[in-house]
């Protein structure tokens, strides 16, 4: 059994085959008796927020493809539960989701930027044990997040930035080839 907790930051293998999660980051927000919910921090999607809510043209906020479960619905973290009240804590000043009305407001005003605040469409989902299976499998890596990678300024290099933080063998997988057999 792994500790997997709130706060806890996926690492996917070099190796990993699922697309969905090919040299993905996913934060973990939630880990309890009935699974494991998180959101993959560096797959921006290819429409931003005005995209999906209607009389916000104005507003140009990323989203990012937070996993492959539930592709209709929209997530956030932020870092102003002084703005957006009923976000769920996850780690020291970082909250998931709260009161939506709140944090356009928020945003409108411009009190609250993208680094304040991720968008996320869909979640990644596990059922008990499964993620335990996957860990065990050598399909992840577990880390502890930070402000600095949850809101990492550049996504793209999320998944490298953190495996060099970690140091030792695992700063030498991001030389690894995406496939070892064209190599």
């Amino acid at each position: 059994m792994h500790i997997i907790e709130s706060g806890s930051l996926l690492i996917s293998d070099p190796f990993l085959k699922d697309p969905n999660f090919l040299r993905s980051v996913v934060l973990i927000c939630d880990n309890h008796t009935e699974g494991t919910v998180g959101f993959i921090l560096n797959k921006k999607h290819d429409k931003n927020f005005n995209d999906f809510i209607g009389g916000m043209e104005h507003i140009h906020f990323p989203v990012f493809y937070g996993g492959p479960v539930q592709l209709d619905s929209l997530h956030f973290i932020h870092t102003k539960p002084d703005l957006i009240e009923g976000g769920i804590p996850i780690i020291d000043d970082i909250f998931w989701g709260g009161d939506f009305a709140q944090a356009l407001v928020g945003i409108t005003s411009g009190d609250i930027t993208p680094r304040d605040l991720r968008f996320y469409i869909g979640y990644s989902g596990w059922t008990v044990g499964q993620l335990d299976a996957e860990i065990d499998q050598k399909s992840w890596i577990l880390h502890k997040a930070t402000k600095n990678f949850i809101f990492h300024l550049n996504t793209d290099l999320l998944w490298k930035d953190v495996l060099k933080n970690m140091g030792g063998a695992y700063k030498s997988l991001i030389n690894y080839p995406l496939d070892p057999q064209l190599n």
